[in-house]
């Protein structure tokens, strides 16, 4: 027997102490637990904070307890303490910290080899300050059926490693196969379960429900183009599809992860996998 109603209380906002407190600095990214409005901060004062979103809308909330969201998880957003003169330090596409004034770094020997173009330019779009930074050069393979050859041609190394992005990396496809006989432990072959890297842009984003199921034998973009009614070529779609990306929060956790752990990689020299 409970004590107690365990529905009795303010069940909607828990208890002070068990939700962290974060500053709401400029440019945090955080999501409004109850609209769903996803934006950075751009201003805050004692009892609101004001949100920016990848369209330049502007929303003002209040700073309720257990309000947001950050990275998925219930914060509660209080002013910054910061000096007047401050304004607290900016976040990079990726969340990390912005280098200021940043010259990009001689590029490392070691690389990040991604599937095609399009898996480079979403890297480009939220990475690409923190590649800068660390000197990476990201390039593209048009496809992992040579990945072996490709790989023995590069020549990894304990200074010169090689990290690789596979599209569908899912158990019994082909490009699991694949990735199978790369075994050299100067490599680092990791991938996401999507079909195409397009469905790693949550559909939110695109303010589309969810990503439309294409039949078995057609072709998976144009049919997804046909399936949403954009009636544009596959070009015009992937444009449309990377506009909609602003940050990291537009991505699902599942090409986030694999690609935070190739930068790690490919950058700590005394890492092994």
């Amino acid at each position: 027997m409970y004590e107690r109603d365990v529905l009795a209380g303010n069940w909607r906002r828990p208890l002070r102490g068990r939700i962290p407190q974060v500053p709401a600095e400029p440019d945090l990214v955080v999501e409004d637990a109850e609209s769903g409005f996803c934006g950075a901060v751009v201003a805050c004062d004692k009892e609101a904070v004001t949100l920016e979103d990848r369209f330049g809308r502007r929303r003002l909330f209040p700073l309720d307890p257990a309000a947001f969201l950050l990275e998925g998880k219930v914060v509660t957003l209080v002013r910054p303490a910061a000096s007047p003169d401050s304004r607290g330090p900016r976040r990079s596409a990726s969340g990390s910290i912005a280098v200021e004034g940043l010259r990009a770094r001689v590029a490392r020997e070691s690389r990040i080899y991604v599937e095609g173009v399009h898996d480079a330019a979403l890297v480009e779009k939220v990475w690409g300050h923190d590649l800068r930074v660390e000197g990476v050069v990201v390039e593209y393979l048009e496809g992992v059926d040579h990945l072996p050859e490709i790989v023995a041609e590069f020549g990894p190394g304990p200074e010169r490693r090689l990290g690789v992005l596979v599209d569908h990396l899912v158990a019994g496809s082909k490009e699991s196969r694949i990735a199978a006989e790369v075994s050299s432990p100067h490599v680092l072959v990791v991938g996401h379960p999507f079909v195409d890297v397009w469905q790693a842009v949550k559909p939110s984003a695109l303010r589309i429900p969810a990503w439309p199921r294409v039949p078995r034998g057609l072709p998976w973009k144009e049919g997804v183009i046909a399936a949403l009614g954009w009636g544009v070529d596959p070009g015009e779609a992937w444009r449309r599809i990377l506009g909609s990306v602003a940050t990291y929060a537009d991505l699902e956790p599942e090409l986030l992860g694999p690609v935070e752990r190739l930068i790690d990689f490919v950058t700590d020299p005394a890492q092994d996998d």
